[in-house]
């Protein structure tokens, strides 16, 4: 199966080409869509960030606090490593596993920041890059 990264800064298209695929009944993984998955509540992603940025960065109902993670690592370098180690490598974990599970000809994984995390077309299982 060929697996097509579509990736590009905000406003560039990506959501509009995804959906057009997805009309065409092309699967599409959306790691956006994944990274919020993984921080859902009791999911093991939420508590590394719990165990790294401490209780503040849970809202009262034990979700994420975004705008306090935000803040964190938008000030702070470091923070914003430690965030990437802990959520990129369980999405390119997860988009594989999604990937092994189809059997369709190709597929469309959505990864905005795949040129700014300086992934390899290998990390994602990537054939061609959009």
């Amino acid at each position: 199966m060929l697996s097509i990264g579509l990736t590009g800064g905000i406003g560039s298209g990506k959501t509009a080409v995804s959906d057009i695929f997805g009309t065409l009944g092309v699967p599409v993984i959306d790691t956006d869509l994944i990274a919020r998955e993984l921080v859902e509540p009791g999911q093991p992603a939420l508590t590394a960030i719990v165990e790294c940025f401490g209780p503040a960065c849970l809202t009262p109902d034990k979700r994420l606090n975004r705008a306090y993670l935000r803040q964190c690592i938008f000030t702070d370098p470091i923070a914003k490593k430690n965030l990437e180690n802990i959520l990129h490598p369980r999405t390119r974990t997860e988009v594989t596993r999604r990937i092994s599970q189809l059997s369709v000809p190709y597929c469309i994984v959505v990864i905005p920041l795949l040129v700014e995390i300086n992934a390899s077309n290998a990390a994602y299982a990537l054939d061609r890059i959009l």
